[in-house]
């Protein structure tokens, strides 16, 4: 999921959809059903091959299992799939000077691998205007794939999870092809269908440098014969033409994900288009996302926004809305830890503790949307099983 969020009630329609989607998990098989979301896939009306196969609320492992590795690694992929999750969300992919596309949260990673520690990189730390804004660091497309591959993983935020860092500089930096192929074998191996959530990352800014990425995934896809409607690999970006020219490129399903109601996408400033995303969530604009995409990833706080206390309001209209234009909702991000929750399920002050989580969950769920992004996907699958069944 993307830079946006790193600093980071009723709900009759959406339970009796939960419950149906139990009731089909329990007796889909005998009676030869899709999966246990086939109900809700049929109320949202996106009929799109795949998606009516998962659970819903679709409980997706943000990066893996971030909450207990450092994540985009393969061991924080691997965890997420030990415990259950739906949905791994392997890879933000960024790509490589020599046009290898790798697994990075940012371009810039100094603050997720030992970069900082190789002398002989000393030199490639830069300045850059990402997106508009000045970033000091490390930047992928300075290094080829080999040098990468010298580097070794690191927590992202150590402060919130020291715990973490016992894994520090154990895995290296995955790339696109490995988490195919890792998702081939794990499929393979589990016998069932592993499912993968990738994020273009800065298609704008890397499309300027000549390392345009729509093209090299709808290629790496194309190769593993993963660029069907019913693909088990579902597309995401922030910036809606990156999704507009995927939706050209392949048949995969495709999600655009959204920051602030006043937030612009990249690709808007740009362009000068002066839209913003309070505009894109809109009826009308809603409608316009559903023409090209069949999803759209909100951060929670368009579903639910805060108070100036951070506690949790009313929520919107944006899942009834969104439903309505046909689309799937999967809001980011659901930590459990104290600072990345709403005020009013936070416990204690201590910033690596735990907050009451599940009523967090318990009240989002409530809204009826379809899935969520969660760096702790055992507490989400916990949560959703609590929730179906109360």
């Amino acid at each position: 999921m993307g830079t946006r969020e790193t600093d980071e009630r009723t709900g009759g329609t959406g339970r009796r959809a939960l419950l149906g989607a139990a009731v089909l998990g329990a007796g889909g098989a005998a009676l030869g059903l899709s999966g246990t979301a086939h109900a809700a896939g049929a109320r949202h009306g996106h009929g799109h091959g795949g998606l009516d196969d998962l659970p819903v609320p679709t409980i997706i492992g943000h990066r893996g299992a971030s909450g207990y590795r450092p994540e985009h690694t393969l061991a924080a992929y691997r965890l997420a799939l030990d415990m259950g999750a739906d949905i791994i969300e392997a890879g933000d992919l960024v790509p490589t000077r020599d046009g290898h596309l790798v697994c990075r949260h940012e371009p810039e990673i100094g603050g997720t691998t030992d970069v900082a520690e190789h002398p002989e990189f000393a030199d490639r730390r830069r300045t850059k205007v990402l997106d508009g804004i000045s970033v000091t660091g490390w930047f992928t497309e300075d290094f080829t794939l080999a040098e990468l591959k010298t580097l070794r993983a690191t927590e992202r935020i150590p402060a919130n999870r020291p715990h973490n860092t016992l894994y520090d500089g154990r895995w290296e930096i995955p790339t696109f092809e490995e988490v195919l192929r890792w998702q081939h074998e794990e499929s393979r191996r589990r016998r069932k269908q592993v499912w993968i959530y990738p994020e273009l990352k800065h298609p704008s800014y890397f499309r300027g440098l000549g390392l345009g990425l729509e093209e090299r995934v709808a290629r790496a896809l194309r190769r593993h014969g993963r660029d069907r409607r019913n693909s088990p690999v579902i597309l995401q970006s922030f910036e809606p033409t990156c999704i507009q020219r995927l939706n050209r490129l392949v048949r995969n399903p495709l999600v655009v994900l959204l920051w602030t109601a006043d937030s612009r996408p990249w690709d808007f400033v740009e362009t000068g288009d002066p839209r913003t995303v309070a505009d894109l969530i809109t009826p009308e604009g809603l409608r316009e996302i559903a023409s090209y995409a069949q999803g759209i990833g909100p951060t929670l706080d368009l579903v639910i926004p805060r108070d100036t206390a951070g506690r949790l309001t009313e929520p919107t209209t944006l899942v009834r809305d969104a439903h309505r234009a046909g689309l799937i909702l999967h809001p980011y991000t659901m930590r459990n830890e104290n600072p990345f929750l709403p005020a009013d399920f936070r416990r204690g002050t201590d910033p690596d503790a735990y907050g009451d989580v599940f009523g967090a969950y318990r009240t989002y769920f409530a809204t009826g949307i379809d899935g969520v992004f969660t760096d702790h996907p055992d507490t989400g699958l916990l949560a959703r099983e609590e929730f179906v069944n109360r």
